[in-house]
């Protein structure tokens, strides 16, 4: 198919209807350049069967291509980069110690912490139950476990060091 007949085809109708083509991915996508990967990625699908779908509608091919290129992407929820103006977490200490000092403060500011506000925290953040798992354990109210954890959480950020972090707010 190189050099063929076929290949300058595919290229006069990419030439006339990608603006097209790009504008129907763009209101797929919401993004100029998913649009373009996703074009492009349908483009090299149909490159190769070029010869067969050429004479029988080739934009409806496309085009029903590209939905369902796009709704495979949608499904594995792969959004491709995203990217941010501030960067992660800091990466781990280098100084094996410093871990162990943190474990200890947490495991201090935990113990501290009033009988009730210990077991949701231990519960919820160490033992990864849901809030109705801990109520269930505790023989309380789910709204119960989600106070309790709000005023732990809110002690254990105002103790420990910032960079040790209080977990997050599952309340």
């Amino acid at each position: 198919m190189r050099g063929g007949r076929g290949e300058e085809d595919f290229e006069a109708f990419v030439d006339a209807r990608g603006p097209r083509l790009l504008r129907m991915a763009w209101l797929l996508t919401g993004d100029a350049h998913l649009a373009e990967d996703l074009l492009q990625t349908v483009l090299a699908r149909v490159w190769p069967k070029w010869q067969k779908i050429a004479d029988d509608h080739p934009e409806a091919y496309v085009r029903k291509a590209l939905v369902h290129t796009h709704a495979s992407w949608w499904r594995r929820r792969w959004r491709g980069e995203v990217p941010h103006g501030e960067l992660p977490d800091r990466a781990a200490a280098l100084d094996a110690y410093e871990g162990v000092e943190l474990e200890q403060s947490l495991a201090a500011a935990v113990r501290a912490l009033p009988v009730r506000q210990r077991a949701v925290v231990v519960l919820r953040y160490f033992e990864d139950l849901s809030v109705e798992e801990t109520a269930a354990t505790l023989g309380c109210a789910t709204g119960t476990v989600k106070s309790q954890a709000s005023k732990a959480l809110r002690t254990l950020r105002a103790v420990l060091p910032e960079q040790v972090g209080a977990g997050d707010d599952r309340g």
